[in-house]
């Protein structure tokens, strides 16, 4: 399976307005850690601090969002 040919919009149904697409479950792991994902202008932005953030909290669900996030990245916006 060629993962950029996934259509990520069907799983991922919120959108920041900067082109930041998440899950309704995701949006509310980072709202109950005070992330404001709408603030952020791209990808990376947002995971450099999710990360910063798992360096002080051990969260599995912030993990999963974090692994999800840097997989989209990857494969959409890293050059291969």
């Amino acid at each position: 399976m060629n993962y950029k040919d996934i259509d990520y919009s069907k799983y991922l149904s919120i959108d920041n307005g900067k082109g930041i697409l998440l899950s309704k479950e995701d949006a509310l792991v980072l709202k109950r850690y005070d992330i404001d994902y709408k603030k952020y202008g791209n990808l990376n932005e947002l995971i450099f601090d999710i990360e910063s953030l798992l360096d002080e909290e051990d969260d599995e669900e912030l993990e999963d969002i974090c692994s999800k996030l840097s997989e989209i990245y990857y494969y959409n916006y890293v050059n291969k």
